[in-house]
C-alpha cells in the first residue's frame, strides 16, 4: 500500500489537520442524529460492518468509527476499502521479468478495467510509522526487529514514530461490481461472524464471561442484583447488575466493556483519568472515550452499543466540543485506540485459552494484570521520542481522580 506523504495545501493546512476535520465532522453528525433518538445503536447492524482492507486486514481504532460511520452514512453494502493505487493494481499482474502486464480472462480478453466511479470522494484514515535509530552508531532497523529484540538492547535505540494520511474507496464507489463480479461478490457474501445464544436467546460472550468468572481483567469485576454499573477508582473494581437483569446479552456486555474502558484510565494502566467532578468537561471527555471504545469492540464482535442512559446527557457538551477544540477529536480518538486494543487483545487471549479447554492454565493472563504498566507501556512507548501530540497527552502522570467522580454511579442501560 503506498502512503502518501504529508503536505501543506494552499491554504496552509496540512492533510493531517483535514483529516481530523473530516473525523470530526463525521462524528458531530453521528452525536446530531443520536440527539434526535438516543435510543438509537452507534453503528446501526447491517449498514456499518467493521472494516477490512482487500487482503483482510482490519482497520482499528480511529479508523475503524470513520469507515464505519462512512459506511451507514453512504448505505454501502461492502466493508472492504482500498487506495486508488490498490485498486489499480487489480487491472495488472507481473510476469516472470517482473514487468506489469494486463489481466486477461480465460479466452486471452483483457479484463475491464477496475476504477473509481466519477465524483466519489474518498476516506482519509491514519497509519502510524516507526523508524529505529541508534543514536550513538546512526544504525536504522525496522520496527518488526526492534520489537523482538530484548529490554537492554531496546535502550539502545530511539522510536520515531511518524502519523501520516492516506485515502481509501469503498468498493461500492467503484466499478468492481460490474468489471470483477466475483471477486465483489466474495467480498459481499463473507460474514461477520455469529453471536452465539443460549437456549434463552440471551446473546453469550464466553471470553467476557470467563474474564468475569475466573478474575482474568485488570481489576475484579462484580456482578451483583442492583440497579447501577460504575467503575470504582477508589476500590479499583468494576461493579455491574446481573446479566438477567439486562433486557439483553448486548446490552449486559455492552456496559460491562463501558466499565472496562473507565478501568483502563486508571493510573498505573492508560493513565487517562485526572482530578475530575462529576459533569466537568474532563468528565464528559471520558464517557466519550467510554462509549465509543465500548461501540467500536461490540461492533467488532457482532453486537450493538447503544448510548447509554446517563450518557445521553453528554451528547451536547459532546458536539459543543467537537465544534470548539479542534484537539478534543485527536486527542479522544487516540484514546479510544489504546483502550480498543487493550480490551480486544485480553479476549484473544482469553479465546486462546478457551480453546485448550479445560486444561488451560490462566495464571500468566492473572500475572499480566498486575504489571499492566510493564507489559503495556514498555513494549508499545519505550524510547519513543518526538511522539505525535495526541500521543503526548497522556504522558504526564495524573493524580487520583477526585473521590466525587469515583463514587459517581452511572445508570445502567437495563431497559433500553
Amino acid at each position: 500500500m503506498n502512503v502518501k506523504k504529508q503536505y501543506t495545501h494552499s491554504d496552509g493546512r496540512s492533510a493531517e489537520d483535514r483529516a481530523l476535520d473530516f473525523f470530526a465532522e463525521s462524528m458531530i453528525q453521528k452525536i446530531e442524529t443520536l440527539q434526535g433518538d438516543w435510543k438509537k445503536p452507534w453503528f446501526t447492524p447491517g449498514a456499518a460492518q467493521p472494516p477490512k482492507n482487500l487482503s483482510g486486514r482490519s482497520y482499528n481504532g480511529m479508523n475503524s468509527i470513520v469507515l464505519m460511520l462512512q459506511q451507514e452514512k453512504h448505505g454501502w453494502a461492502t466493508n472492504r476499502y482500498a487506495t486508488f493505487d490498490r485498486l489499480a493494481g487489480l487491472n495488472f499482474e507481473k510476469n516472470k521479468q517482473g514487468a506489469r502486464t494486463p489481466i486477461l480472462d480465460s479466452d486471452g480478453n483483457k479484463l475491464p478495467m477496475v476504477s473509481v466511479k466519477k465524483g466519489e470522494k474518498s476516506t482519509p484514515v491514519f497509519l502510524t510509522t516507526f523508524s529505529v535509530v541508534n543514536p550513538e552508531t546512526k544504525e536504522r532497523i525496522k520496527y518488526d526487529d526492534y520489537k523482538q529484540l530484548s529490554e537492554d538492547e531496546r535502550a539502545k535505540y530511539n522510536v520515531y514514530p511518524k502519523l501520516q494520511v492516506y485515502n481509501v474507496f469503498n468498493l461500492d464507489q467503484t466499478n468492481l461490481k460490474e468489471a470483477r463480479p466475483e471477486m465483489y461478490q466474495k467480498f459481499l457474501s463473507e460474514t461477520q461472524g455469529e453471536i452465539r445464544q443460549s437456549s434463552k436467546g440471551m446473546v453469550e460472550f464466553p471470553a467476557i464471561d470467563t474474564m468475569i468468572d475466573k478474575n482474568l481483567w485488570y481489576c475484579p469485576i462484580k456482578p451483583i442484583k442492583g440497579d447501577n454499573a460504575y467503575f470504582s477508582i477508589s476500590k479499583d473494581e468494576i461493579v455491574i447488575p446481573l446479566k438477567e437483569q439486562f433486557v439483553d446479552g448486548e446490552s449486559f456486555y455492552s456496559n460491562l466493556l463501558h466499565e472496562c474502558t473507565h478501568s483502563l484510565g486508571a493510573e498505573g494502566r492508560l493513565n487517562r483519568l485526572k482530578p475530575a467532578s462529576f459533569g466537568s468537561k474532563e468528565y464528559v471527555r471520558e464517557e466519550l472515550v467510554a462509549e465509543l471504545t465500548a461501540a467500536l469492540v461490540s461492533s467488532q464482535h457482532g453486537m450493538e452499543k447503544h448510548v447509554k442512559t446517563d450518557s445521553a446527557a453528554y451528547l451536547k457538551s459532546w458536539l459543543d466540543s467537537l465544534k470548539e477544540n479542534p484537539d478534543f477529536i485527536k486527542s479522544t480518538l487516540m484514546d479510544v485506540k489504546r483502550a480498543s486494543s487493550v480490551i480486544n487483545n485480553r479476549i484473544e487471549a482469553v479465546n486462546l485459552k478457551l480453546e485448550q479447554g479445560e486444561k488451560a492454565d490462566y495464571s500468566d493472563i492473572r500475572e499480566q494484570n498486575k504489571n499492566f504498566s510493564a507489559s503495556f507501556s514498555q513494549s508499545n512507548r519505550a524510547n519513543v521520542t518526538e511522539e505525535p501530540k495526541q500521543e503526548q497527552q497522556n504522558e504526564e502522570k495524573p493524580a487520583q481522580v477526585a473521590e466525587e467522580a469515583a463514587k459517581q454511579v452511572r445508570q445502567s442501560s437495563l431497559h433500553r
